[in-house]
C-alpha cells in the first residue's frame, strides 16, 4: 500500500493539558490502524466545554512540546489560531479539502465521545468526510443498547474490521483496543492547584512548563 493511501489519524480535544493517556491513545491508534501518522488537533474554543483555564497558545505550546520526539504525530493549530468555535464538522471539512477526496481520514475518538455524539454538531455528516475509530478500554466497550437508536443504526451500519480504514476515504466506524491508564486532565488540574506532585502522569517537560508559567494553580 502506497504512503499515500494509508490512513491518517485526526485527534482532536482541549488537552488541557495534555497527558501519557492522550499519548497511548494516539500511539495505539498507529500500530493498531497502521495510521501513517496522527495530526494532534488542540481546540481553541471548545463548543462543549467551559473556556480552559489557559490559554490555546499555551495548550498547542503543551502539545507540541509532548510530541516532538515521535515522528508518527504532527501538529496542526488551525483550531487555536482561528477565532471562532471549534466544531469537528468543520476542521473536517477542512482537512477534506487540504488532503482531497480521495486520502482515508481517521477520526480518533474515546468511547465516552463516541457514545455522545448525536450531541456534536452537524453530526451525520461526520461519516462523509471520516471514519471513526473508536478507542475501548478492557471491560469499557461501547454497549450499542446505551446509545441513541439513530447511533446505534449508524455504528452498526458502517461497522468494519480495522484494515477497511485504508480502502475508502471515510464511512466505517472501527474500534481499537487502548490500554487502560487512570489519567484525567481534570484531576491533574486538581492536583497542581492543590500542590501536588504531578510526575509521571505527563511528560516531564510539560511539568517544567507548567512550573515556568504558574499554570493551574488555582480553580
Amino acid at each position: 500500500m502506497s504512503e499515500a493511501r494509508r490512513a491518517i489519524g485526526l485527534y482532536g480535544g482541549t488537552f488541557n493539558p495534555v497527558h501519557h493517556a492522550h499519548l497511548r491513545l494516539a500511539e495505539e491508534a498507529c500500530d493498531s490502524l497502521g495510521l501513517q501518522e496522527v495530526r494532534w488537533i488542540p481546540a481553541g474554543w471548545p463548543p462543549h466545554r467551559p473556556p480552559p483555564e489557559v490559554s490555546g497558545a499555551q495548550r498547542l505550546a503543551m502539545v507540541r512540546l509532548a510530541i516532538a520526539d515521535n515522528p508518527r504525530f504532527s501538529l496542526d493549530s488551525a483550531e487555536v489560531d482561528a477565532s471562532t468555535r471549534s466544531y469537528t464538522v468543520h476542521t473536517l471539512q477542512r482537512l477534506r479539502a487540504h488532503f482531497g477526496p480521495q486520502q482515508p481520514l481517521v477520526l480518533l475518538l474515546g468511547a465516552d465521545a463516541a457514545a455522545a455524539l448525536t450531541t456534536w454538531h452537524q453530526w451525520p455528516e461526520l461519516f462523509a468526510l471520516a471514519h471513526l475509530a473508536i478507542a475501548e478500554r478492557p471491560g469499557y466497550a461501547l454497549d450499542p443498547a446505551q446509545l441513541p437508536s439513530a447511533l446505534a443504526a449508524e455504528f452498526a451500519q458502517r461497522a468494519a474490521p480495522a484494515e477497511a480504514v485504508h480502502k475508502a476515504p471515510a464511512g466505517y466506524v472501527v474500534h481499537f483496543p487502548l490500554t487502560a491508564l487512570a489519567i484525567s486532565a481534570t484531576g491533574i488540574r486538581q492536583a497542581l492547584a492543590a500542590g501536588q506532585s504531578v510526575r509521571y502522569l505527563l511528560p516531564q517537560k510539560l511539568v517544567d512548563y507548567i512550573r515556568a508559567h504558574s499554570l493551574y494553580t488555582s480553580l
